[in-house]
């Protein structure tokens, strides 16, 4: 049973220039609420976040909030505003938030520590894309809001961190409205599903229940759609051949009847134009080349900083072999793919590619991508001809395969959406027959619709494939081995998406003495059996959980002697800080404690 209603959205309606994102869309969000929203790139997700965020205006309609709603926004890029450090960041958001600075230290820890961060001073621009991520939704967090909106939050989190954020949207207290392409994802954290497409009178189509319970329920609705239009189209025939005869009788009931042929016209053309669109055409072209072994890495070692990366990789990669890629950020999942196509040199061991192996890279970064050529360039950057399979085909067409209007052509990159600039990657890789295929994390702001269409390509593909991606689903249908990494150079190969799950499960733990409750022995805390109860964030967070107790504790006595300084009792200023100043202190210890106790129960208690 659905919650008071927290926001309501009231035929609004949005259009960017001369194209129009949506028109008279109305839903609500309720306490509870766990809402996956998708469609197709260019359908206005976020600019309905942003809409309702209170960041941008609609052209019409209008949004109802409750009184004192408190507003959590993660965009789909983490920017910091200047922040130097992870705290810091955290900080400014709970004094845009208005916070009680005597509460400031206590959220700041509790939610780093939630989000797997342990040094609150960790620079934020030594953060990779998955720990800026985590540290973007951790300040969206840190004033407990009422509503969380976020956009792509899956976007550069590994495996690790979609999992933490799996386990915290359902046993988050606000309600939140998830903007995600990541169907596995979808389909454990949301409670109702909304998909923004122009197909559906409304505007948008909403479910009840799990993406599988939203998919179930779309079918029978496009199926009666579609039965509705095909059961009018056949009656406007019949209506237009009786118009076309020009019947004569001026009566009220040929009067009635023209009228209701017209509406039923009327009918049959708005249906017409909200029939699906075409999807991206994506076909990935191999050279047909049939050699047996296109390339053979044996004892491949990779070491940055004096920390192995890989170490001993024995990997064979055969025609029809197509190889997913798992492991934290940070692991080298980037670094083995850079090391396969030849843009890295190992440290050890040899790599032996086949004579002229033509290999064809898909950057994670798009590195490669200029954002200030126009689109036309981007995508025939030669002239206003592209040449595929040995045949020329305009510019202007083979932007339309990818879904991209003529009027487009001129647009600069950087005006162009995410989804829209993954789209002109994929369409410069169909464009080189390959006998090796390396993707790092193709389907980054890809719609449903598109990476629907990938899966195919990339299944049909003969050459052989190696893949990192945290798309379960991708890597479940695609992927015939998958190779995990443990980022201390250690890989392990696996049939499948379940038997690493399972073997992921079943892993040994380390173990060791049993430790008194404050001995004060870090090792020998971190040593203790690992419950297979906490994730990985949360199991370091618990392995320092002690220390910094011990030093807030140490800032509460700190404090204390500060208050008791005799200097002091006559300037009440000076009082009045120093007593703000132990209040804080002590609330910061009493949060650690209240974390410990979360995080010991989790965990099966003391052992």
């Amino acid at each position: 049973m659905a919650g008071p209603v927290l926001i309501g959205a009231e035929a609004l309606s949005r259009a960017i220039g001369a194209t129009r994102l949506f028109d008279s869309l109305s839903f609500s969000l309720s306490e509870r609420d766990v809402i996956g929203l998708v469609g197709p790139n260019g359908s206005g997700k976020t600019t309905l976040l942003r809409i309702l965020a209170g960041l941008d205006e609609p052209d019409a309609g209008s949004v109802a909030v409750r009184r004192g709603l408190q507003i959590g926004f993660v965009a789909q890029d983490s920017d910091f505003e200047g922040a130097a450090t992870a705290g810091e960041a955290l900080g400014r958001a709970l004094v845009a938030a208005g916070i009680d600075p005597a509460e400031r230290d206590a959220r700041v820890a509790v939610a780093l520590g939630r989000a797997g961060f342990t040094d609150e001073a960790q620079p934020t621009a030594s953060l990779s894309g998955g720990w800026r991520k985590r540290l973007a939704i951790a300040r969206a967090l840190v004033a407990d809001p009422d509503v969380l909106l976020l956009d792509e939050p899956t976007n550069h989190l590994d495996l690790e961190g979609i999992l933490w954020l799996e386990g915290l949207l359902p046993t988050a207290a606000a309600a939140s409205i998830v903007v995600s392409h990541d169907r596995w994802f979808l389909e454990h954290v949301a409670t109702r599903m909304i998909e923004l497409n122009r197909r559906y009178a409304a505007g948008l189509f909403a479910a009840d229940g799990r993406y599988s319970d939203f998919l179930e329920q779309r079918e029978r609705v496009l199926e009666a759609q579609q039965a509705r239009q095909e059961a009018l189209a056949n009656r406007v025939r019949r209506e237009v051949e009786w118009l076309r005869r020009g019947p004569k009788a001026r009566t009220k009931k040929g009067e009635a009847r023209k009228k209701e042929a017209y509406r039923l016209i009327e009918e049959l053309d708005d249906l017409e134009s909200r029939a699906p669109g075409e999807t991206a055409d994506i076909e990935l072209a191999a050279s047909g080349r049939r050699t047996k072994r296109l390339l053979v890495a044996h004892g491949v070692g990779k070491s940055f900083g004096g920390r192995s990366v890989l170490d001993a990789l024995d990997l064979t990669l055969t025609p029809g072999r197509r190889l997913g890629v798992l492991g934290a950020n940070g692991s080298g999942k980037t670094t083995l793919l850079r090391l396969l196509a030849g843009e890295l040199a190992p440290d050890r061991g040899t790599i032996e590619r086949a004579q002229n192996l033509a290999t064809v890279y898909f950057e994670q970064n798009r590195e490669t991508l200029d954002l200030s050529v126009s689109l036309r360039r981007a995508l025939a950057p030669e002239g206003d001809t592209v040449v595929h399979r040995d045949r020329s085909m305009h510019v202007a067409s083979w932007a339309a395969r990818f879904l991209f209007r003529s009027e487009q052509l001129d647009v600069p990159v950087h005006r162009l959406s995410g989804g829209e600039r993954a789209r002109i990657l994929l369409a410069r890789t169909m464009l080189r027959p390959a006998d090796l295929l390396i993707l790092d994390e193709p389907t980054n702001d890809l719609d449903i619709p598109t990476l629907e269409v990938l899966e195919e390509s990339l299944a049909e593909f003969p050459g052989a494939l190696v893949l990192v991606t945290h798309d379960r689903f991708l890597l479940d249908r695609v992927s015939n081995a998958l190779l995990a990494l443990d980022g201390t150079g250690g890989a392990v190969f696996y049939a499948d998406y379940a038997q690493y799950e399972s073997g992921h499960a079943r892993r040994p733990e380390p173990s060791g003495a049993a430790v008194s409750a404050r001995a004060g022995s870090r090792a020998a805390e971190r040593a203790r059996p690992r419950s297979k109860k906490l994730s990985l964030p949360e199991q370091r967070e618990w392995d320092g959980m002690e220390e910094r107790i011990l030093a807030a504790e140490e800032a509460v006595t700190a404090a204390e002697t500060a208050v008791a300084d005799p200097v002091v009792a006559s300037d009440a200023t000076a009082l009045q800080e120093r007593l703000a100043a132990l209040e804080a202190a002590r609330a910061a210890v009493d949060a650690l404690y209240v974390r410990w106790g979360e995080l010991d129960a989790k965990r099966g208690g003391a052992a």
